[in-house]
C-alpha cells in the first residue's frame, strides 16, 4: 500500500511541476486547493515548481506560488536557487520578484500576459510628449532653449563621441549631445530637417520622472529637458568635423549602430526612422506638390489649397513604419530549427527567415507566405513572441515562432540562396565555438533572440 501511495504521490509532484513548466495557472491554483503541501515538492533533481516557473518565465505562477508561502531558499542539486534560475535566463521581473517578495507579491496583482521581452532599439530614455507637437510656440521656445539637446545625422548616420573602451576592450559609443549654439548655423539652412524627439527621462525612487535639472535661465523652465534631432548633408557638416575633431559619424552604420547602449540605440531608432521618411516624402503623394513639416516633424502638411489630402485624416501624411515577420521555423520533431542564408549575408551567417507583410493579411498568414514562398516548407501554428523597432530605415520586425508540418527544402535562389534545418547541438557549437565557419546575427537582433529563446526551450539547466 505504501509503495503504491509512493507512486501516486511521485506522479500528482510530476504533474504539479509539468504545470508549473507550462505555465497554467489556473490548474495549478486548482492542484493546491486538493493539496497544498505540493508547493515546495521537489523531483530527483531537486527541482521545485517554483524552480520549472523560473526556467521558463512564468511570473503569474512564481506569483501563485509566492501566495501560497512557497520556500524561495531551496536550492536543486546543482546549488540553485530559484532566483538563480531566474537570473541566469534572463527574466528580470521574476528576479526581481524572487529579490523582494514582500513588495511585490501577494497583493493578488497579476499580469494580463507573459513576460515582455525587451529588444535591441525598444528601449529609450525619453518621453515622447506626443501632446506637445501641435504647441508650435512651446516649440520654438524648446529650440532655442540653451538646455535643450540636439543629435545630429548626416545623410542619416548620427554623430557619435570618440569610442570609449569596457574592461573587455568591447568598443562602446555615446550620442554626441549638442545644443542651440552648435546647431544654429544649421537651423536656419532650409533644406535641414529638425525633429522633435521628447524631454530626457530621470529615473527615482518614485518610478520614472521628467528630468528637472535644466538652466535657470531656460526660455520654458518647466522642468522638461527637450531632445531634437536634424538631419543634414554631408557637405554642411565639413566644417563641424574641423570644429568638434573628437566626433565622428558613423560609418558603416552596420554593424557600429549595435555598439550604442540601449538607451541611446532606442532615440536613433526613432530618430533616424523619423527622418527616413522625411527623406523620402519630401512632396504631396496626393497631388504631388510640395509640402511642409509640422507636428514637431510627425507630419507633413501638402502646400496646395484643396488638395484632398488636407480633408479628413491620411496616413500618406504620417511617418510610416513597415511590419516585417521574422520567424524561426521550428521541426516537427521539435529538435531543430530552420535557417536561411541571403546573399547579403556575411559569409557563413544563417539567419531566421523574413518578410514585409502585405496588405489585408495577418501576421501568421505573412508568416506562412513568407517561408512557403522563400524555402517551400509548410508552416502550421504560428506563435507571436516578441517585437524590435529596425531603423534601416523605418520596418517593425515582428518576431514569431513557427512550427513546420513539412520539412522538405526547396529555396527560391533570389532572396534566400541556402536553407537548412539546424539542430541543437549544431547551434550550440556555432555559439560557443570561437572561429566557427558559420555564425548566426548579432546579440542585438531578434532573429539572435527567436534562436536563442528556442535553443534553451525544453533543455536543461
Amino acid at each position: 500500500m505504501a509503495e503504491i501511495e509512493n507512486k501516486l504521490k511521485k506522479e500528482l509532484v510530476t504533474q504539479f511541476h509539468e504545470t508549473a513548466a507550462k505555465g497554467d495557472a489556473a490548474k495549478l491554483s486548482t492542484m493546491l486547493t486538493y493539496s497544498t503541501s505540493l508547493v515546495d515538492e521537489v523531483n530527483e533533481r531537486g527541482w521545485s515548481a517554483l524552480m520549472h516557473a523560473c526556467r521558463n518565465g512564468h511570473l503569474e505562477v512564481a506569483h501563485l506560488l509566492l501566495d501560497k508561502g512557497c520556500n524561495t531558499s531551496l536550492s536543486n542539486k546543482s546549488g540553485q536557487t530559484a532566483l538563480d534560475i531566474a537570473k541566469f535566463w534572463g527574466y528580470n521581473s521574476i528576479a526581481d520578484l524572487l529579490a523582494n517578495p514582500k513588495v511585490t507579491a501577494g497583493a493578488g496583482m497579476w499580469p494580463d500576459g507573459p513576460e515582455e521581452n525587451e529588444n535591441y532599439f525598444s528601449r529609450t530614455l525619453l518621453n515622447k510628449l506626443s501632446e506637445k507637437r501641435s504647441d508650435s510656440t512651446w516649440l520654438k521656445n524648446k529650440q532655442i532653449d540653451q538646455a535643450s539637446v540636439y543629435i545630429l545625422f548626416s545623410n542619416l548616420t548620427p554623430l557619435v563621441i570618440s569610442l570609449k573602451y569596457e574592461e573587455s576592450r568591447k568598443p562602446m559609443l555615446h550620442l554626441c549631445k549638442l545644443h542651440y549654439k552648435d546647431v544654429e548655423h544649421l537651423l536656419a539652412k532650409p533644406e535641414v530637417t529638425c525633429i522633435f524627439l521628447g524631454a530626457e527621462l530621470q529615473n527615482s525612487s518614485g518610478g520614472s520622472q521628467i528630468k528637472s535639472s535644466v538652466r535657470k535661465d531656460s526660455a520654458e523652465n518647466d522642468g522638461l529637458l527637450a531632445w531634437f534631432a536634424l538631419n543634414t548633408n554631408s557637405d554642411a557638416t565639413d566644417n563641424f568635423r574641423i570644429k568638434y575633431p573628437d566626433c565622428c559619424f558613423l560609418q558603416p552604420l552596420i554593424p557600429h549602430i549595435l555598439n550604442l547602449n540601449q538607451e541611446e540605440a532606442g532615440v536613433v531608432a526613432q530618430a533616424r526612422s523619423v527622418l527616413a521618411w522625411h527623406s523620402r516624402y519630401q512632396f504631396c503623394p496626393t497631388c504631388g506638390n510640395d509640402t511642409k513639416v509640422s507636428d514637431g516633424g510627425y507630419k507633413r502638411e501638402c502646400l496646395k489649397e484643396n488638395c484632398p489630402s488636407l480633408q479628413g485624416i491620411h496616413n500618406t501624411c504620417y511617418p510610416r513604419v513597415d511590419p516585417v515577420v521574422i520567424m524561426l521555423v521550428i521541426h516537427p520533431d521539435g529538435n531543430n530549427c530552420l535557417l536561411g542564408r541571403q546573399r547579403r549575408h556575411p559569409p557563413g551567417m544563417f539567419s531566421c527567415l523574413a518578410g514585409f507583410m502585405e496588405p489585408g493579411e495577418t501576421i501568421e498568414n505573412a508568416v506562412r507566405r513568407e517561408v512557403a514562398e522563400e524555402t517551400a516548407v509548410k508552416v502550421g501554428s504560428v506563435q507571436y513572441v516578441s517585437s524590435q523597432p529596425w531603423p534601416m530605415p523605418s520596418s517593425l520586425m515582428i518576431g514569431c515562432q513557427a512550427n513546420a508540418i513539412s520539412t522538405e527544402i526547396t529555396v527560391d535562389n533570389e532572396e534566400i540562396v541556402d536553407a537548412r534545418w539546424f539542430s541543437r547541438q549544431q547551434i550550440t557549437e556555432i555559439l560557443n565555438t570561437q572561429g566557427h565557419p558559420m555564425s548566426i546575427p548579432p546579440q542585438q537582433t531578434i532573429a539572435n533572440r527567436l534562436i536563442r529563446q528556442w535553443l534553451k526551450k525544453n533543455s536543461n539547466l
